[in-house]
């Protein structure tokens, strides 16, 4: 089945009676989930997340869904359902927020502490909140919700089926099947299975680990590892994971309990995540083991233990600044053990590896995925995937949740166990659900919106590209004055170059080409300053590429006096 829609148009009108669903981002990216749901024109939104930027995005924060195509809708959605705490799925709400604070929310109890603690950042004062749990039923507008529960590498994680008159929808958010899980809460595959025999007309799944055959490994497994790495450390633990990652923060709290070691968090998102946590009750605190990182450092090193944020090599995250050893108060020793307990994130290996040598430099001995098993995935792999088709059956199913590669692969795995109708889409493309068939209904503008410090969407891509010029050529300005009655060059042109290897000397050469080229075209009748400006940058664009192979970016000011 090709996955091409090469002539997507705008889509029609829904067709009466039909539910269209539309993803504006987690389907071709690992991040930045968010998808509605319409039906009678009504709206309701599952997930709203972030996506971090890669390399090739210099000075970008965040990158958030695009919701403009329905910004002008906002007064009708009924709610936003976030199925679990991380941030590729609740990050982005603050900023969906400020354009309609009323929005009610929709969660677990986890989820909601984690995000009401980020809405607090933002300055955004409570909004309507719908506190679920497994099991829970809820009806907002035309729209029917069933909460059932599911395993992931975060406490609290739902999936949620939505009822309406155009059939039923199941959304399993990020999900695994964890059989021994550390909090006892599995995947309800009872609840699945219920589902199933109603009939579920249209299924979402999780495609983060299709391509990985067999079943996750269970989160018990890192357990013998992780005490193993505690029983050979001679003096200082540091441990780096997800803020978020609960279930491993209560490993490490175990061990280092079992050690007669005291653990510290590091990194200001672990403080709060763990405290929240750690309130609810999802976090278990083993007696006299938590302190703070500064009574830490007065202990001996071998009852010392800290979790710290920065696994994917962040660049102002804990770690990174340890092993730059520019941390305030953390500094390696030789002999530290470091503990790399998380997954590296496609496109992050550069930078992890950057923090795994900058520790082994100061003598530190990293233990990573890499060389022990220390972490394992809280998604789906192939064999759990193709357990769920079987057990629900669906009519019709729509992967999520992964780069197109993913998506491909879960929706082979689905057409194995008999789903014949399988929809491969990208962010931004209409499914229909109409009379129990899904397909693709057309396309709805749908770019990324990057954050960039307090500006929102003010970023283009042209933007970036010029960063990336600047950050790879440097710059070359030019600055001509030309007599605005006689059309004379008085002065200049001056040339200065940053960010590369010419020096301003080099220029000398050029300059005579660059005062002949706006002789001519003075003569010729261009008086324009901006058309002066483009005979400045074609001349000495031509001769930098030609004589130096550099495409620099290049400024030039024509100022008439």
């Amino acid at each position: 089945m090709s996955h091409s829609h090469p002539e997507l148009t705008a889509p029609q009108p829904l067709a009466p009676g039909g539910l269209r669903v539309t993803p504006f981002g987690g389907l071709g990216d690992v991040g930045r989930n968010m998808t509605t749901f319409e039906y009678d024109g009504r709206l309701l939104i599952v997930d709203c997340g972030v996506l971090f930027p890669e390399d090739h995005q210099p000075g970008v924060d965040l990158i958030l869904p695009d919701w403009s195509s329905i910004r002008d809708r906002l007064d009708a959605v009924e709610g936003l359902v976030l199925t679990h705490g991380h941030e590729d799925h609740i990050g982005a709400t603050p900023y969906l927020l400020r354009e309609r604070q009323d929005i009610p929310l929709i969660g677990s109890e986890l989820t909601l502490a984690l995000l009401t603690s980020k809405l607090r950042e933002h300055r955004l004062r409570e909004t309507v909140h719908h506190q679920v749990r497994e099991g829970d039923r809820l009806t907002l507008g035309p729209f029917e919700l069933e909460f059932v529960a599911v395993n992931h590498s975060i406490p609290d994680a739902l999936a949620v089926a939505i009822r309406t008159p155009a059939g039923l929808v199941l959304h399993t958010g990020d999900f695994k099947m964890d059989q021994l899980p550390l909090d006892g809460r599995i995947t309800d595959l009872r609840a699945f299975a219920r589902l199933g025999e109603e009939g579920v007309d249209l299924f979402l799944t999780d495609s983060t680990n299709a391509e990985t055959p067999g079943f996750t490994p269970a989160e018990k497994q890192i357990t013998p590892v992780v005490d193993q790495v505690f029983r050979e450390s001679r003096q200082r633990i540091i441990v780096a994971c997800f803020a978020s990652h609960v279930h491993r923060v209560q490993q490490i709290l175990d061990a280092a309990y079992a050690h007669e070691r005291q653990v510290a968090y590091v990194g200001r998102s672990m403080v709060r995540n763990m405290a929240i946590a750690a309130e609810l009750g999802y976090l278990k605190v083993p007696p006299n083991t938590l302190v703070d990182a500064k009574e830490l450092a007065d202990l001996p090193p071998q009852h010392q233990v800290l979790i710290s944020t920065g696994s994917q090599g962040e660049p102002m995250s804990a770690l990174s600044r340890i092993a730059q050893r520019n941390h305030h108060f953390v500094h390696i020793e030789e002999g530290d053990t470091v503990l790399l307990a998380s997954s590296l994130i496609p496109g992050n290996e550069n930078a992890v590896y950057r923090v795994i040598n900058g520790l082994a430099r100061w003598g530190a001995r990293v233990v990573h995925k890499g060389n022990a098993m220390v972490h394992v995935s809280g998604h789906a792999s192939a064999g759990e995937l193709l357990y769920c088709y079987n057990i629900v059956r669906p009519r019709n199913v729509l992967p999520v949740h992964g780069e197109i590669r993913h998506l491909l692969a879960n929706g082979d795995l689905a057409r194995q166990t008999g789903v014949e109708s399988v929809v491969i889409a990208e962010d931004g493309m209409v499914v229909d659900l109409v009379e129990g068939r899904a397909q693709v209904a057309g396309k709805v503008e749908c770019g990324y919106v990057f954050v960039d410090g307090s500006s929102v969407g003010d970023i283009t891509e042209s933007d970036l590209k010029d960063r990336r010029i600047l950050g790879e050529e440097g710059f070359i300005s030019v600055i001509v004055v030309v007599d605005s009655v006689t059309g004379k060059v008085v002065s200049g042109p001056e040339v200065h170059a940053r960010g590369n290897t010419l020096d301003d000397a080099d220029f000398d050469e050029v300059k005579p080409a660059i005062a002949d080229a706006l002789d001519r075209a003075i003569a010729e009748g261009n008086t324009d300053a901006y058309q002066l400006q483009q005979t400045v940058r074609r001349v000495i664009g031509r001769w930098v590429n030609t004589a130096h192979r550099r495409r620099p970016m290049i400024i030039p000011v024509v100022i008439e006096a």
